[in-house]
Formats: C-alpha cells, sequence, structure tokens
C-alpha cells in the first residue's frame, strides 16, 4: 500500500527511503465501505485523500436535488472539496464510495508542517499535483462547453479507458452532462 504512494510522489520529486517515512507519518488510512461517504456538504473539510484502493466520486447536489459529478477518483488520484479544504471553509461538495476504498489522507495542518518544516521539496510534489488537477478541470469545462454529446463520451474513454468498466450507464452519463438515454445510443 505504501508503495502507491511512494511511487506517486517519486515521479515528481524522488525521495530517499528514510525521506518517504517522514512524509508517510503525516498521513492517516482510511477504510471506507462502498456507498460512505467521506465529506458532506455542509460540514467541514478535514482531509485531502489519496485512493489506494477503490473509487470516489465527488458531486454536488443542487436545491432540486440533482446531482452533478464534478470528479471520479480511483487508484493513484487526489480527491477533496479544494475550496473548503485550502480555505478552511466547510464543503460546497460530497464525496462517497463507489467501491469499497482505501486511502491515505491528510489534514491542511499536517501538510503545511510537512512542506514548510520538513521537506520543502514535498511542497513541490503538491505544487504539482495542483496544478494538474487545476488543468484537467479547466479541460473538463471547457469540453462541456464547447463539445457536443458523442464528442465527450469518446473523450471520456479515451481519457480513462479503465475507469469506464467501473461505472453504471447512469453514472457516466450524469458526468457527461447528458442523459441515460443519450449515452445508450451512443455507447456499444
Amino acid at each position: 500500500m505504501q508503495e502507491i504512494l511512494k511511487n506517486q510522489i517519486d515521479k515528481i520529486v524522488p525521495l530517499t527511503d528514510a525521506e518517504f517515512q517522514v512524509v508517510l507519518s503525516y498521513f492517516s488510512i482510511g477504510k471506507y465501505k462502498k456507498h460512505q461517504y467521506i465529506l458532506q456538504q455542509g460540514n467541514s473539510v478535514p482531509y485531502v485523500h489519496f485512493v489506494v484502493k477503490g473509487l470516489l466520486r465527488s458531486f454536488y447536489l443542487d436545491k432540486s436535488g440533482k446531482s452533478h459529478i464534478l470528479q471520479f477518483a480511483m487508484e493513484d488520484w487526489w480527491i477533496t472539496d479544494n475550496q473548503g479544504f485550502y480555505n478552511e471553509q466547510n464543503a460546497t461538495l460530497n464525496i462517497d464510495c463507489l467501491e469499497d476504498a482505501q486511502t491515505y489522507y491528510i489534514s491542511l495542518e499536517n501538510r503545511t508542517k510537512l512542506c514548510s518544516e520538513l521537506l520543502p521539496k514535498i511542497e513541490f510534489f503538491f505544487l504539482q499535483k495542483m496544478t494538474a488537477g487545476s488543468i484537467a478541470l479547466q479541460n473538463r469545462v471547457l469540453s462541456l462547453m464547447s463539445k457536443n454529446s458523442e464528442e465527450r463520451y469518446t473523450q471520456f474513454i479515451q481519457l480513462y479507458p479503465n475507469l469506464i468498466q467501473r461505472l453504471s450507464k447512469t453514472l457516466v452519463a450524469s458526468y457527461l452532462g447528458i442523459s441515460r438515454e443519450t449515452l445508450s445510443r451512443l455507447s456499444p
């Protein structure tokens, strides 16, 4: 389990085993069941999670109760409500488990200590991950604004070939902003 996190970090900033043990000491392990919420709208956002096992989703429930999926997170991905976590505000998003899941999670306080006091190069790692996440979100928004449903579906399959097998058509349709019927016409 530790190797997954170490490999994630080593892709950006190689760490010695001793450095990695310091990093690991700032994280905790979370184990969650399918359908369990790890974050709900209106609650504090204490952690950012690195997914070791399982599949999670972040979504927003609007006033009419409609669910809007912002992100899926499978193994080797990070997930949180960034606005709530970094601004220490209540969550605007929900995060739940689509499969049994295991994560490494870290608080903002521990992340700040880790970055500033112990290993400044880990701050570069987190900056790179945040930048990549921001770019992915920008691309997702632009896709929703500029591509038709078929183009969005094709792009989703190309970007996430392993993810499509793990999701129901209802969840994929919701993520793409299309009806399940439209998705059925597009998918084999």
